[in-house]
């Protein structure tokens, strides 16, 4: 996708919006003890900060996975980012398709409130990544 300076910006400050928006909904359900829905939202939270720091680099993905190996070949290995961000956002994956998508289950408080501040801070880290 090719895309001028303005439509760039634009796009990438949408991202993290929408990052830090999704951030507040997974507090929020989570608060409700809906913590398959938080971890839903908590990946998505992850995902958009992600595709933003992608997109403000110039780098392409075409799906969820795609994203999620680009960030951590080109900024985990190159040392920009550390290596438990990659883990979490295969972790944030994982839990996302299996609450969206195996029957009777249902992830714990336990499991999902520890991962609220981790998202937090990798949300805030690609906001200083994209706006030094």
């Amino acid at each position: 996708m090719t895309l001028i300076p303005e439509e760039r910006s634009a796009i990438v400050a949408y991202r993290i919006e929408k990052a830090n928006d999704t951030l507040k909904e997974a507090k929020a359900v989570g608060s409700l003890g809906y913590w398959s829905l938080a971890a839903n939202r908590l990946y998505y939270a992850a995902y958009y900060a992600s595709v933003a720091l992608l997109i403000d680099r110039g780098i392409e993905a075409s799906t969820h996975k795609g994203a999620i190996r680009m960030i951590g070949f080109s900024f985990v290995k190159e040392g920009v980012l550390i290596p438990e961000d990659s883990q979490l956002l295969g972790r944030l994956f994982s839990m996302r398709q299996t609450g969206d998508y195996e029957d009777l289950f249902d992830w714990k408080e336990q499991d999902v409130a520890p991962l609220i501040p981790k998202v937090e801070d990798y949300i805030n880290r690609i906001s200083l990544l994209i706006n030094p």
